[in-house]
């Protein structure tokens, strides 16, 4: 992103992100892309290796995980609606020896679906299935988690 409103909105992310998720912060993982259906996250290397030299297990699962809620947060009322995650499952595909990048989205139709169940039941679920990729662009984990919005 680099238009000024764009990192704008990726800074306030960010200082959102450390104040109510603060662990994953502390693990380096940073927003850096959104749009209405779409957030991608990062995370590094540095700091996040386990006893084989490889990023932790944990850190591949926190930076597809927060997704859920940064999609929420692209494309609901915050003002009405709150996000959760309910469930989620990873699959690893292999070793992570570098930074990685997690990414996913939400289609214009999933998100009218929710806002309406939401509006009328005061809950609704959606799937929110995450690549996360090495520097290389090589899929290191896929992870699928169901989400739902609540009304406030």
């Amino acid at each position: 992103m680099t238009n000024n409103a764009d990192d704008a909105q990726l800074e306030f992310m960010n200082s959102m992100f450390a104040t109510t998720i603060p662990s994953a912060h502390g693990l380096g993982v940073r927003v850096v892309e959104v749009r209405r259906g779409f957030a991608a996250t990062t995370a590094p290397i540095a700091g996040n290796g386990n006893h084989f030299g490889v990023m932790y297990a944990g850190v591949l699962f926190t930076v597809a995980e927060v997704l859920g809620g940064i999609l929420a947060l692209t494309a609901f009322d915050q003002s009405q609606f709150f996000p959760l995650v309910k469930d989620m499952s990873i699959q690893y595909k292999a070793p992570a020896k570098s930074d990685v990048r997690a990414q996913a989205e939400l289609s214009e139709a999933d998100i009218a679906r929710v806002e309406a169940e939401a509006a009328q039941n005061g809950k609704s679920e959606y799937t929110v299935e995450a690549v996360v990729t090495d520097a290389d662009g090589t899929v290191v984990a896929t992870t699928k988690a169901t989400c739902q919005l609540r009304r406030k």
